[in-house]
């Protein structure tokens, strides 16, 4: 885990490692007490408690529900925020296969059906380029394939973060193995698009420890090193 790690200035930034596959789920927020939610992955009661309970406890409004990409674990808990808080999911259609296709998905990890659809009633779609706004933030989205196809970055420029899914993570990358997956196209959109960010750049991945887009560069034996 690397050293001196702090909140995005101008935004807050919370994180809950939700589910039985730890999937970082953040809540991103400023003095607008609107907020933005990232890959909403509660499983358990108590998780879709902790979850509602603090964005009750600080008065927020959700704006945005954001997931970096569909796979099922990422997926966990967007239904219950999307009809709670009355707000879509947006997300890269490239992935909208997955959705449709959640019983393979859990097949394929050796996991039983599940007794709830995850599958929100209104999506809609980001695509690279676009910006997303929610109080006083600005995000712009990066399509970054290859984890899977449709998988989006999300970088806030002025507080210098970035959420990243798992595409990148510290000391690693996301896997390439599963269905739509390349480990080409998955590196390449590192190097061009995340490794070309300031250095000082926060990395907030969806499983795992933050890092630095200075310290993969340097260090990531996934990627390569760039001094």
């Amino acid at each position: 885990m690397i050293d001196n790690i702090h909140a995005c200035p101008y935004m807050r930034v919370e994180t809950f490692e939700l589910n039985p596959l730890g999937v970082n789920t953040y809540v991103l927020h400023d003095e607008t007490r609107e907020c933005a939610v990232i890959d909403a992955a509660c499983f358990y009661p108590d998780e879709e408690e902790q979850l509602t309970r603090f964005i009750a406890d600080n008065g927020l409004v959700v704006k945005r529900l954001l997931n970096t990409h569909l796979h099922f674990d990422h997926l966990m808990g967007v239904n219950f925020i999307s009809s709670t808080y009355n707000v879509p999911l947006s997300c890269h259609e490239g992935d909208r296969f997955l959705m449709d296709d959640l019983p393979r998905q859990l097949t394929q990890f050796g996991l039983p059906p599940l007794d709830y659809d995850m599958k929100p009633k209104a999506i809609t779609n980001l695509k690279e380029g676009d910006r997303v706004s929610f109080g006083n933030q600005l995000l712009e989205v990066l399509h970054v394939p290859g984890h899977s196809p449709g998988s989006l970055v999300f970088y806030n420029a002025t507080a210098g973060c970035l959420f990243v899914g798992d595409v990148l993570f510290h000391s690693s990358i996301g896997r390439t193995d599963l269905y739509g997956g390349s480990y080409e196209t998955l590196e390449r959109g590192i190097r061009e698009k995340l490794f070309t960010l300031p250095d000082e750049t926060v990395v907030h991945p969806g499983h795992g420890p933050a890092t630095t887009i200075g310290y993969e560069k340097r260090y990531n034996p996934f990627v390569g090193q760039i001094r």
